[in-house]
């Protein structure tokens, strides 16, 4: 094919698929089958391919994003982007409408419109064709995300008309699609709107195009705008822009009502005085909807009127925000500080003014890495929205409020705070490379000793900090060849204490290699993966080493439940020599790297077949306490990391957690160690 035909050909497969495109993700009304639209797609991306030159900007084929990195580089807005005023309760929105009324000293009519829980984008237009989108960022200036944006179907490449403009939405990810995805994130998301974000800050436009974002368009910016925001709303409907079909239109003229109702058949239309069912069916229906709304918004519909109620330096007068009631608190990031993990990974953690959510003061949040800090474009200074997700674990949901201080989203350091070593990134974090860390040491410490590894109850973090300032520990095992008695001279280090530490020590070296092999803190591996290796034959420490020399995954990757990321771990940390000589030393200590593996008889009482087990506390028969729960597996029942609505019965041992206090509440079965002695039989 020649140029000129290959050019007559791009231009007209263009057209014809960007009409398909936009009955497919704008008007959801397909034109032909997916078959018929791939062939037509495939035929384009040849042609561009053959001849790159003749591929026009906004090619459908940008969709598909490209596999070269990004970076992210910082734009600024040339449009307002500003926070909004927000109200709780109906009362308070009926007030702000009356007030708004007579500020105005003119007639009114107002739109209530869903506020999709999403990323803010703002889209750039120049003659009808996107130029740029740009995260909210700061309101001054946001990310550049064009490459990453151009591959959601829902986003209009070029318009229906040339014209110059800025159009801002929500990008978000459907509820029914979510669990799916999620399962595939190095660093599971909370939420739809946090994987949205996540998503939406990729380096590599191919990866967005993987995941199925959308979009609702929600306010249009042009240079000679028309009279109202209804009829912003029409003009961008025109242009091609996918609008929420859920908006609630209030007018007292009865003669623009029935002209509204009649090109909207899916708004709410009515007088201005029945706002509030509008407000209560949106509260009502919000949890069947497809895509997370964590509230409404409201406006005055005359663009003139606007300009005279005009702005507070913080928000819009004409505009509030009316939120949904939820389990969280907004608080103030008063700083970020960085954590060094036993592997080495850096976590920032945000220190936060306190604040009590659900009986709990709040202080510290995780904000897991820096790509979670940037989805969230978050910066020292401004209000967060704070939850306790499961009731437990305290995250940052979103940004509420940017800081007035012109603080820009936080970035990691280039070295690790606790030795100065340079940080390298793998994967969606960061780490700090030097083994010989002394938080990384700490860490590794702390985990062997901990519960659920090889327990050693007298050696608490304490303990640990004594014997690192002393020297006396480098390593887990040094902890079987130092004195202990040496701790007498340490305040706070009695004869029965040290007892406690060297019987605590002596007691771990009877542990079986279920227990010690998680223990040496592979990343990854745990105690469900250690289990799994044993029960596919790896009962020993000679036969893993033997793997991890050989250079092949396969053998690991033929078991199921062990994949791809685990058995590559599995080969690089065994082979690691600071690894190595660890295992020989734990192994000169006397510590079990061999497993017996014993079926249970055929005649055992399936007793618990059914039943889901959780265990809390520490116990004088079962050390560790997952020993327990083997004995339920080996009777037919199942087992829990943590407390659910679908757990049946919670052991409950000395000093029990938080566990306990959950299962009481969901009316769990509580069971004590001395019942459960008897139900097995012992």
């Amino acid at each position: 094919m020649d140029r000129r035909e290959a050019s007559r050909r791009i231009g007209e497969l263009s057209r014809i698929l960007r009409e398909y495109q936009h009955a497919y993700y704008i008007t959801n009304a397909p034109l032909v089958p997916d078959r018929e639209y791939d062939r037509l797609f495939d035929s384009l991306l040849a042609l561009e391919k053959e001849f790159p030159d003749l591929a026009q900007e906004d090619s459908p084929t940008a969709r598909v994003g490209s596999d070269l990195t990004q970076e992210l580089p910082e734009a600024a807005h040339t449009i307002p982007v500003l926070s909004l005023d927000k109200a709780y309760t109906i009362p308070e929105i009926e007030s702000w409408i009356g007030k708004t009324l007579k500020n105005a000293e003119a007639p009114l009519s107002f739109s209530i419109e869903e506020k999709i829980d999403g990323a803010s984008i703002v889209l750039y237009y120049e003659e009808g064709i996107l130029r740029r989108a740009l995260t909210r960022g700061n309101g001054a200036v946001g990310n550049d995300v064009t490459a990453n944006v151009k591959t959601i179907g829902a986003v209009p490449l070029r318009l229906a008309k040339p014209v110059t403009m800025a159009a801002r939405g929500e990008i978000y990810l459907a509820r029914s699609l979510f669990s799916t995805i999620n399962e595939t994130m190095d660093v599971p998301y909370a939420n739809p709107r946090n994987l949205a974000s996540g998503t939406l800050r990729r380096v590599k436009s191919s990866e967005v195009a993987e995941v199925p974002l959308s979009i609702f368009i929600y306010e249009g910016f042009f240079p000679s705008p028309p009279p109202s925001h209804k009829d912003v709303l029409e003009e961008l409907e025109d242009l091609g822009f996918r609008l929420n079909p859920r908006i609630g239109f209030f007018h007292e003229d009865p003669e623009v009502r029935g002209g509204a109702a009649g090109r909207h058949p899916t708004w709410f239309v009515a007088p201005i005085a029945d706002a509030h069912r509008f407000i209560e069916e949106e509260r009502d229906r919000r949890d069947s909807l497809d895509h997370e709304i964590d509230g409404l918004v409201i406006k005055v519909n005359e663009l003139p009127v606007r300009e005279v109620l005009g702005y507070t330096g913080h928000h819009p007068r004409w505009e509030i925000a009316f939120k949904f009631e939820s389990p969280e608190a907004v608080t103030t990031v008063r700083a970020v500080e960085v954590q060094v993990g036993r592997t080495g990974r850096i976590t920032p953690v945000a220190r936060v003014e306190p604040v009590r959510i659900s009986g709990a003061t709040i202080s510290n949040v995780t904000l897991h890495n820096q790509e979670y800090v940037d989805m969230l474009e978050l910066a020292v200074g401004d209000k967060v929205a704070v939850s306790r997700r499961g009731d437990v674990i305290p995250a940052v949901e979103r940004v509420v409020e940017k800081n007035e201080s012109g603080n820009t989203t936080w970035k990691l350091p280039a070295q690790c705070p606790s030795c100065g070593a340079v940080l390298v990134r793998q994967g969606a974090h960061h780490f700090c490379t030097d083994p010989d860390c002394p938080d990384q040491v700490r860490g590794r410490l702390a985990f062997f000793v901990g519960r659920g590894q090889m327990d050693i109850a007298a050696i608490g973090p304490e303990t640990i900090e004594v014997l690192l300032r002393k020297g006396l520990v480098k390593d887990a095992a040094d902890l079987f060849t130092f004195d202990p008695d040496v701790l007498l001279e340490e305040a706070g280090f009695g004869e029965k204490k040290v007892a406690a530490i060297r019987k605590g020590l002596e007691e771990s070296r009877g542990r079986p290699f279920r227990c010690v092999f998680p223990s040496l803190g592979i990343p990854d591996v745990g105690t469900k993966v250690t289990e799994i290796l044993l029960e596919a034959g790896f009962t020993d420490i000679d036969s893993l080493l033997a793997f991890s020399d050989s250079g092949d995954p396969a053998p690991l990757l033929a078991i199921h439940g062990i994949g791809e990321r685990t058995a590559e771990t599995l080969l690089r940390e065994l082979r690691d020599p600071g690894m190595r000589e660890r295992i020989r030393r734990l192994r000169e200590a006397g510590l079990s790297f061999r497993e017996e593996m014993t079926r249970p008889p055929l005649d055992v009482p399936q007793a618990f077949t059914g039943q889901t087990w959780c265990v809390t506390g520490s116990f004088g028969r079962f050390k560790p306490r997952e020993l327990a729960l083997e004995e339920v597996v080996r009777r037919g029942g199942k087992k829990a990391k943590d407390v659910t609505s679908k757990t049946t019965h919670l052991l409950v041992g000395e000093n029990p957690g938080s566990k306990l206090s959950k299962a009481e509440k969901l009316g769990t079965v509580i069971v004590t160690e001395e019942e459960f002695l008897r139900l097995i039989g012992i």
